[in-house]
């Protein structure tokens, strides 16, 4: 069958929008110049909203027992402990994956690959976008592998390829933003005495250390600044000497060590015509709180679903209009706040210092506590917060729950989203009107029980929520507004259940 879509980068990016758009019948080739995933790999952090997508796509408890759960945090400056801050069950109540979970982006990306393989699809590596044309028709590229080079065509591109993107850099986007001073590293190591099964991390002037463990191999994952006066193109062994005592460990094995420069940017625009951008290839950030890998995994559920409508006569092609105005304004907000949260925690001035000398060892351990420091700190980490209010898809209240937010989550509600479709979720009794309405829309409605666990997750009895593909609520009907519903179904020609 010919290509629909053509994917190209198979980081966790591309690999889950492979998977997301395979699962939902798209003709899918996803291609990448490098020889296999990479070794590497700094991304460490998964959390919960991108182990809901998971779970939606089947494979989350997989990801979860390679995995290892964060339980506390161990803040150290100037080689001393400072504060420990526990995160065991931090977002109990919030989503079925109330914790930060430890996965290295390289064992991470070869269980996607094994994912989409079970699709039917394997990443085609060693081939590189050499360049590409699109028309109102579709999109040809040219493909290069091994020296030669063949023509692939194509109803859509999607560039997944890194900050380095030749997709974005053949748009002509521009790509604003700046690099950080500092030398980074990221080291696999392992260290003597018992393992470490937390996250530990050293502030300081001018300096940033994690050290987080990897399950699959029994080691320690080290990512940080250089210290600043390591030579050019150090190794580990000059740089030992300052590592261990920052973190208070002692190597008694490295497998691999690389240094690399991160940056803080974001593209203009996430689509061109046909043509689409997606994780480091639309934004880069700073490394403060694990937020970049789980932010294009973000993008890949959002966009997946919005072409396969289209593809398949289920929605109009306005719907991809969606895709650049939710993902782009979150992105924005994400790599400001990273940005002046980073540069604040490595500051020499006098915020940082009152940050690491008074704010932390005092203050975060009170605030940890109490249940609603511990709860906005999980919604904030855990990217369950994200979302579309200004959406075209978006509208009404009902309760605390506005068209655009993430679908609360209360036991067994999120069992019916593994249809990977549009769905009615009603919280108590479903009007006759709404019914029929539904019915002559082959819109499935799952009627949950209004109980004490759904008015404390802000859900409002008796209103209905439209839920998109992506868990996100579209419309939220405090009445059933059955209006409401024709109007939006008619604005974008939405085409409900799978065989329409």
């Amino acid at each position: 069958m010919a290509t629909q879509v053509l994917i190209v980068g198979a980081g966790p990016t591309g690999l889950v929008l492979a998977i997301a758009l395979a699962r939902r019948g798209v003709v899918v080739r996803i291609i990448d110049k490098n020889s296999g995933p990479g070794l590497a790999s700094r991304a460490m952090a998964v959390h919960a909203r991108t182990l809901e997508f998971y779970r939606q796509l089947g494979f989350a408890e997989v990801v979860v027992n390679q995995g290892i759960k964060i339980e506390a945090i161990h803040l150290r400056e100037h080689g001393q402990d400072i504060v420990e801050l526990p995160l065991k069950d931090i977002g109990a109540g919030l989503s079925p994956y109330p914790f930060v979970l430890a996965y290295p982006q390289d064992d991470h990306e070869r269980l996607l690959a094994a994912q989409l393989k079970a699709e039917g699809v394997e990443v085609e590596w060693n081939t590189e976008l050499e360049s590409f044309t699109q028309d109102e028709w579709g999109v040809r590229a040219v493909l290069e592998r091994d020296g030669d080079r063949h023509t692939c065509s194509a109803a859509y591109l999607c560039g997944c390829d890194g900050a380095r993107s030749r997709v974005r850099e053949t748009l002509k986007l521009e790509f604003t933003g700046g690099t950080y001073d500092h030398l980074y590293y990221v080291a696999d190591l392992q260290t003597a005495g018992p393992p470490n099964q937390d996250l530990v991390g050293h502030l300081g002037a001018n300096t940033f250390a994690l050290m987080l463990p990897v399950r699959s191999r029994g080691m320690q994952r080290l990512i940080g600044i250089m210290p600043e006066h390591a030579p050019a193109h150090a190794d580990f062994e000059s740089v030992r000497p300052v590592l261990e005592p920052l973190l208070g460990i002692r190597v008694a094995q490295l497998n691999w060590f690389s240094t690399y420069r991160v940056h803080h940017r974001v593209a203009s625009h996430f689509r061109t015509g046909r043509c689409f951008l997606a994780g480091d290839a639309a934004h880069i950030h700073s490394p403060a709180g694990g937020q970049g890998m789980n932010t294009g995994i973000g993008d890949a559920i959002n966009l997946a679903w919005k072409l396969a409508h289209v593809l398949q006569g289920r929605a109009d092609l306005s719907l991809l209009d969606t895709y650049e105005a939710e993902r782009i304004v979150f992105a924005r907000k994400l790599v400001a706040t990273t940005d002046r949260a980073f540069q604040l925690i490595v500051s020499q001035g006098t915020g940082g210092q009152l940050l690491r000398s008074w704010l932390l060892p005092h203050v975060f351990p009170m605030l940890s506590g109490l249940g609603a420091a511990r709860r906005t700190l999980f919604k904030t980490l855990s990217q369950v917060l994200i979302h579309y209010p200004d959406s075209a898809l978006s509208a009404g209240r009902a309760g605390d729950v506005i068209g655009g937010d993430r679908l609360p989550w209360v036991p067994d509600n999120f069992a019916a989203l593994q249809s990977l479709d549009w769905q009615l979720h009603v919280y108590g009794r479903t009007t006759p009107q709404l019914a029929a309405a539904a019915q002559a829309l082959r819109l499935p409605v799952h009627v949950c029980s209004w109980n004490e666990a759904a008015e404390h997750a802000g859900l409002l009895q008796d209103a209905a929520y439209l839920v998109r593909p992506d868990m996100h609520v579209a419309l939220a009907l405090p009445r059933q507004e059955v209006d409401v519903l024709q109007e939006l179904t008619a604005r974008f020609k939405l085409r409900f259940g799978r065989d329409s």
